[in-house]
Parts: C-alpha cells; sequence; structure tokens
C-alpha cells in the first residue's frame, strides 16, 4: 500500500487541530481575545496566583510565548502580576473581575466547539478516542525520554 499523508497521525492530528483552532477562533473574534490567550486566561482562572512559569507549562508555552500572552493580558485589563513574597524576580499572576466575566462568557463557547467537533460520535468512540491519544502522549513522552537519554549518553 502506498504511503499517504492522510494515514499519516502527525499530519492528520495537524490537519485537525488547525481546522479546531479555525472554528474556535471565529467563535473568539466578537470578544478580541484569541485562542492562545483564553488558554492562558483559563489556566490562570484554575490556579490564581500561581507564577508566571508554572503558567506556561500548565498552558504547554514556552516561557517567552506565555509572557508575552501575559503581558496582553495585563494591558487588557484581565489579569494582574503580584510580585512573589518569596521571590521579587517571580510575579503571581490573578485575574481581574473582567477577566472572571471573560473566561465564565468563552468557556461555554469553547465546549460548544470541543462538542461540534464530536458530532456523530458515541459516548464509547469519545472515550476510546481520547483513551488512544492518552497512549500517544505516552508513546512520544518516553521517545522524547530515550531520545535525550540517548544525547545525554544516560540509561
Amino acid at each position: 500500500m502506498p504511503y499517504s499523508l492522510e494515514r499519516s497521525v502527525g499530519f492528520m492530528l495537524g490537519v485537525t487541530y488547525r481546522k479546531a483552532v479555525a472554528l474556535f477562533s471565529s467563535r473568539l473574534k466578537p470578544y478580541d481575545v484569541t485562542t492562545e490567550q483564553f488558554a492562558v486566561l483559563y489556566q490562570i482562572s484554575l490556579n490564581e496566583g500561581v507564577f508566571q512559569k508554572e503558567i506556561a507549562a500548565l498552558s504547554y508555552k514556552d516561557q517567552p510565548t506565555t509572557a508575552r500572552i501575559v503581558d496582553l493580558l495585563v494591558k487588557k485589563g484581565l489579569v494582574r502580576r503580584q510580585a512573589s513574597d518569596s521571590d521579587r524576580r517571580a510575579y503571581l499572576l490573578y485575574l481581574e473581575p473582567p477577566g472572571h466575566e471573560l473566561v465564565d462568557a468563552l468557556l461555554p463557547l469553547e465546549l460548544a466547539v470541543n462538542k461540534d467537533i464530536m458530532n456523530g460520535l458515541s459516548a464509547e468512540q469519545i472515550e476510546q478516542f481520547f483513551t488512544v491519544l492518552e497512549q500517544f502522549a505516552r508513546n512520544l513522552d518516553q521517545q522524547m525520554q530515550q531520545k535525550e537519554s540517548d544525547i545525554n549518553g544516560t540509561d
């Protein structure tokens, strides 16, 4: 059987991801927020008082990208930075009242996008899908750890 991109896991995940982001972005447009900004806002809402670098990890973004997003959210009056008592170089993040209101307004939109994506699938198929994705993630973690140990010469 000849190779086909449509049977490539990475390619199809990428295609699906880009379509999902485009759909969610279109629904966020009236709120003047991006999907990346929403991800950071949502993580802050779940973890008020968290260090900025922890938000980067929770949002699966690098620290410079997270810093730029947080800067913009602060400028929009949605997030507040507060210097940490234990480390003056580190900042704790909190949502301002408009940030809480925005998360409350946007979360149903995100849930609706997920529902639209899963339309036509049974509960069993959805559960199986997430089980498979979790296995993909574990496999990738193992491969990345192996690659790292190969590079560092450790087992």
